[in-house]
C-alpha cells in the first residue's frame, strides 16, 4: 500500500507498507549485520526468501563494516539484487550512530549508481534489534537519500518499505517536508 509519493531530483520517492521480499525492483536494501550472514528480522526474512544461494554468496564477501554496504544477486527474490547495508547498533547516540546510518543510505545509492540500477527499496535500517529510535532513523533515511540523489542520476525510483503503519507514518512525515506530490 502506497502511503506517499514525492518527486525529487528526477527520482520518485515513495513510502509504502509491504513485505520487502515481495518487491520487484532492481535492488532491495537489507538491514544486515557485519558478518552478512543471515540474522533475525528483515535480514532473516530476506535470506529465507532468497534461498541458500544468497548465504553462499555472502560468505564470499568477508563481511562488511558498519556504515557500509555490499551487493549480491537476489536469487529467488523478485528483486534482481540485494544491497546489504550494515547499520549501527544504538548506544544512546554518542558513538557516531547517526553518521553511520546516513552512510548506509549514501552507500546504497552509490552502489546502485555504480551497478546501473534504477529502482531500490530500503528497509528501515537499524530500527529493529539494533534499537535506533525509529523517528530519528526515518528522518535520517529520507534526508540522506535526498542528499545522495544528485550523485546517483540513474536511480529513478526509491521506496521506503515499511513493515508497519507506525514506521510508514514516520517516513511519511519526513518525506512530506520535501518537494511536491507526484501527479
Amino acid at each position: 500500500m502506497t502511503v506517499l509519493t514525492r518527486r525529487i531530483d528526477g527520482a520518485e520517492l515513495e513510502v509504502i507498507v509491504a513485505d520487502i521480499t515481495t518487491l520487484s525492483v532492481d535492488a532491495i536494501v537489507n538491514a544486515a549485520n557485519t558478518s552478512l550472514l543471515s540474522g533475525g528480522g528483515v535480514d532473516g526474512a530476506i535470506h529465507d526468501a532468497a534461498g541458500p544461494e544468497l548465504l553462499a554468496e555472502c560468505r564470499t564477501l568477508g563481511g562488511c563494516p558498519t556504515g557500509d554496504a555490499r551487493i549480491t544477486k537476489g536469487y529467488l527474490l523478485a528483486a534482481r539484487h540485494v544491497i546489504h547495508a550494515v547499520g549501527p547498533v544504538w548506544h544512546g547516540g554518542t558513538r557516531g550512530e547517526a553518521e553511520a546510518l546516513r552512510s548506509c543510505y549514501r552507500r546504497a545509492l552509490e552502489i546502485s549508481q555504480a551497478n546501473g540500477l534504477n529502482s531500490l527499496a530500503f528497509s528501515a535500517i537499524s530500527t529493529g534489534v539494533y534499537r535506533f529510535p525509529a523517528d530519528q532513523a526515518a528522518k535520517i533515511a529520507v534526508h540522506a537519500t535526498i542528499e545522495a540523489l544528485p550523485a546517483a542520476p540513474l536511480v529513478a525510483r526509491v521506496i521506503f518499505c515499511c513493515f508497519s503503519g507506525s514506521s510508514a507514518a514516520l517516513h511519511t512525515d519526513a518525506l512530506a517536508r520535501y518537494a511536491s506530490p507526484c501527479a
